[in-house]
């Protein structure tokens, strides 16, 4: 198994990001619509999207929500923070920094602490999640929300034999996130949402070769061409369709500005 350059594997796909997912006219929207319910977002709060990529979903949200300030949009990379925009678009502000940046205080939030921050399948990257968690939580705002959006420990994607058993050997358990959101003092609880997607079969396959998932960067290119032949012969359909299905952690602070922050 090749070495995972998470950092590496970000800067050469910033530029292909978007292309890669947007599945469709509906996902995004839809995505956004379910962090912002879950979060109970409304104009007055102070939100980050840690990790936030291209701010794809943080886009989505500045623009339902509206926030009166707007959203902190936190990447360790710069390649995919340039495709925000220079300058970036109203309701987003980019940093560059990783979610231990935040975590550690590293990072002066414009707005102080936070009242709302997400994490889109980023948490598997975190070397110690508890920690990182735990700092996270202590930028909250008293009542504060901190929702880990994730994949489940097993998927239903139609890629190839290894790489799913690689997903189930890397991916972390989503109860136990859980456990780490409960110990930093937070109320957390466990749902999860579902999604259809349908793709065209090359595009998807087109996907895979560029390594639209971090998982696929352990993967040589020869063992990569060698999956995608492994797919085209499972599934010889025009349109590729299966379920995404999401993890949604959420946790909570008690709210305690009756008695002062």
């Amino acid at each position: 198994m090749e070495r995972r350059d998470v950092q590496g594997h970000y800067e050469e796909l910033a530029a292909e990001y978007d292309e890669h997912w947007v599945y469709g006219p509906d996902y995004i929207p839809w995505m956004s619509a379910r962090i912002a319910e879950t979060l109970r977002l409304n104009a007055n709060d102070r939100i980050a999207d840690i990790g936030c990529g291209t701010g794809l979903f943080a886009r989505e949200v500045a623009k339902s929500v509206r926030p009166s300030r707007p959203v902190l949009c936190a990447d360790p990379s710069e390649a995919m923070l340039r495709q925000i925009g220079m300058p970036p678009p109203p309701g987003l502000a980019p940093v560059l920094a990783s979610a231990e940046d935040i975590a550690e205080g590293n990072v002066d939030l414009p707005s102080g602490r936070l009242d709302a921050m997400w994490l889109k399948e980023s948490v598997h990257h975190l070397p110690d999640p508890a920690r990182t968690l735990r700092g996270l939580t202590g930028r909250l705002a008293s009542g504060g929300r901190l929702l880990v959006v994730m994949l489940p420990a097993t998927i239903q994607y139609p890629l190839f034999d290894a790489a799913l058993r690689r997903f189930e050997e890397l991916q972390p358990d989503p109860l136990g996130i859980v456990e780490h959101l409960t110990a930093a003092g937070m109320e957390a609880g466990l749902t999860h949402v579902e999604h259809e997607l349908r793709i065209d079969r090359d595009r998807y396959f087109g996907m895979v070769r560029a390594r639209y998932m971090s998982l696929l960067s352990t993967f040589s290119d020869q063992e990569i061409e060698k999956g995608i032949e492994e797919m085209r012969a499972a599934h010889p359909e025009a349109v590729l369709v299966f379920p995404d299905r999401f993890a949604f952690v959420l946790g909570k602070l008690p709210d305690q500005r009756g008695e002062g922050e």
